[in-house]
């Protein structure tokens, strides 16, 4: 059995904030921009690999959901309380260097971490923590 990531979701309350970060600065490709009543999926993915894909969703994207769940993931995701991605990348720093001067919300500058990795995180658009890290030693 061979079982590999496909897709993973990001929630963003704005999707051409969210593009202006993610194709923009961090230069990932649009493979999809689809829409559904007033919702809108916007699928990016790294031009390396091609067959791993995020989709930017709105916050609780579930058309069975309740106002009031949509109105407390909205809540999570304006403090920043939801989960983004990590990336891997082969320069951390060059890749800090690079967003930061780009204009992209520092959360942490590059730092060693005991766990094997050098890692720098930064707050997209919506909220979201998305990490860039590589292995230490590389």
């Amino acid at each position: 059995m061979d079982i590999k990531l496909s897709q993973t979701f990001i929630a963003v309350d704005d999707h051409d904030k969210a593009l202006a970060f993610y194709r923009d600065i961090l230069g990932l490709d649009v493979r999809g921009d689809v829409g559904y009543a007033d919702m809108r999926w916007v699928t990016i993915g790294a031009p390396s690999q091609p067959d791993v894909s995020i989709v930017l969703e709105p916050p609780l994207a579930d058309p069975n959901a309740s106002e009031a769940d949509k109105q407390a993931m909205a809540e999570l995701l304006g403090k920043g309380l939801l989960r983004g991605v990590i990336f891997s990348t082969n320069d951390v720093d060059a890749t800090f260097e690079r967003i930061s001067t780009a204009g992209g919300e520092v959360l942490q500058e590059p730092v060693d971490q005991h766990w094997g990795v050098r890692d720098c995180a930064f707050r997209d658009p919506a909220g979201n923590m998305v990490r860039f890290s590589q292995p230490r030693g590389k």
